[in-house]
């Protein structure tokens, strides 16, 4: 497998203007040019993707919109997969996303060739002149994936949630701030008007202390019943099945795993709460400035060791106080299950609809209620009364022109994206401490300082889990 051939001799505005260049050259990379890592304010942002499903066919689409970004490599262990039994739809894969993107840019380049790789290790030893790479592979690959970037001095977006374990968090947050990269986490609502507003309104004391909070999801199923599929078909043709496994053991194909649903297999995904809790409980971690939670508990009417909450489940944090905010129990519930509706709330009234859809999340103060739809959206008081009589406060967060063209302004040397690895790493431990408390089957005691759940060590290897050899994170 191959990559465009680089041209040391070539300057970046000659590569953009150029069609034949655009076609066959590599710009020179900033490193021989004497360049910072940030890119000029004056030249695009040149990124690779890593990652070629429906999401990554989404970001790239998104991208096109970009003024200042141009992709200029794709990278997927498929050459082509079938998303047409799911929601996504179409065809996933490096040879139609590679497709997507040189039929995009034809339009102002003619011929324009966009590079395709199988490995993304291979693409960040060829590709100099890649800025930032953007890593939409399943869970289990983030942090493979953002670590060797970052390490390699690319800018880093990484869908959520950014790690598959609490421990890839950690290393991840400390080599982005070692590296001084721009980073940013896909949970695209983080960017919105939605949790500014929600964020203002508590900060204000729209409904008082905060001390309960509930959040849910009605994503999940996407594996049922228990243990790893028995048949074992063929890998499908075009497929590099052994880079797909990553850092996981050696296991046999299965349509079960993979192009669709790998969310619900411990190994590859993260369950319902890994998919859906980034975005819907990240208004309460950035409102209520939480951290480190000091108990969590799960439950569920099923727990396997290889399937992802395949019904439904439970999750409760505590928090203690932070500053003077009072201590807060914070709720998720994914799989169709839902908080109950407070008194005096008409669920069949649609203006004091809890959330929107199958998706929301609920703050409960002592003075009223703040609602959001899911996707951190905009925010609804609660009762009807406070929402018509509450004097909004001045706007006082930065705002965003949108989750990609934040991190893109990032890359090119300006402020962090909101969405950082600095807070998403937060937000993403938060979340898998679920996971790390259901798999305990008992709640655990967090210190997490220390990363331990301190009455209940069995905890550890969900913490940090095993890599085979050559796919260590150092």
């Amino acid at each position: 497998m191959n990559g465009k051939k680089s041209n040391s001799r070539l300057h970046r505005r000659q590569f953009l203007g150029t069609a034949t260049a655009a076609a066959m050259c590599a710009v020179v990379p900033r490193h021989v040019l004497g360049g910072p890592k940030f890119v000029a304010p004056s030249e695009k942002v040149h990124i690779a993707i890593v990652g070629a499903g429906g999401q990554g066919r989404t970001n790239a689409k998104n991208l096109f919109y970009e003024k200042d970004a141009q992709i200029v490599a794709v990278c997927d262990v498929a050459e082509t997969t079938d998303l047409s039994k799911f929601y996504y739809g179409g065809s996933g894969g490096r040879k139609p996303l590679k497709a997507l993107v040189e039929e995009h840019y034809a339009k102002t380049s003619p011929n324009y060739r966009c590079a395709e790789y199988v490995d993304f290790r291979v693409l960040l030893e060829k590709e100099k002149a890649v800025d930032a790479i953007l890593c939409a592979t399943p869970d289990h690959a983030h942090a493979v994936v953002s670590i060797a970037a970052m390490k390699a001095g690319k800018h880093i977006y990484c869908e959520k949630p950014l790690t598959h374990s609490v421990w890839e968090a950690r290393q991840v947050a400390r080599v982005a701030k070692e590296t001084g990269v721009a980073t940013q986490m896909g949970n695209q609502g983080h960017s919105g008007e939605g949790p500014r507003l929600t964020c203002e309104w508590i900060w204000d004391g729209a409904i008082g202390p905060v001390r309960e909070v509930h959040a849910w999801s009605d994503t999940g199923k996407w594996a049922t019943g228990q243990g790893r599929p028995r048949e074992t078909p063929p890998v499908p043709p075009g497929w590099n099945w052994d880079l797909w496994l990553g850092p996981r053991e050696p296991r046999p194909y299965s349509p079960a795993y993979a192009p669709y649903n790998w969310r619900g297999w411990w190994a590859f995904g993260t369950g319902s709460i890994g998919d859906m809790a980034c975005h819907n409980i990240d208004p309460a971690v950035w409102a209520l400035k939480l951290e480190h939670p000091t108990r969590v508990e799960a439950t569920s009417a099923e727990i396997d060791d290889e399937v992802a909450s395949p019904c439904g489940a439970i999750y409760r944090y505590q928090f203690g106080p932070r500053g003077d905010m009072p201590p807060v129990t914070l709720t998720w519930y994914d799989g169709g299950l839902r908080p109950e509706t407070p008194k005096g709330i008409d669920p069949k009234d649609p203006k004091q609809r809890l959330g929107e859809g199958g998706n929301g999340i609920l703050f409960i103060g002592d003075k009223g209620m703040i609602t959001c739809p899911g996707w951190a959206g905009m925010p609804r008081l609660l009762p009807l009364s406070l929402h018509r009589e509450y004097k909004r406060p001045p706007k006082t967060l930065p705002r965003t022109k949108g989750h990609h063209a934040d991190w893109i302004a990032a890359c090119k040397g300006g402020k962090p994206a909101s969405g950082n690895f600095e807070y998403s790493a937060r937000l993403t431990e938060i979340v898998l401490l679920g996971n790390v408390a259901l798999r305990t089957k008992k709640p655990i005691t967090w210190d997490g300082p220390a990363m331990k759940a301190t009455n209940a060590p069995e905890a550890d290897r969900f913490l940090k889990e095993q890599y085979r050899k050559g796919w260590e994170i150092g």
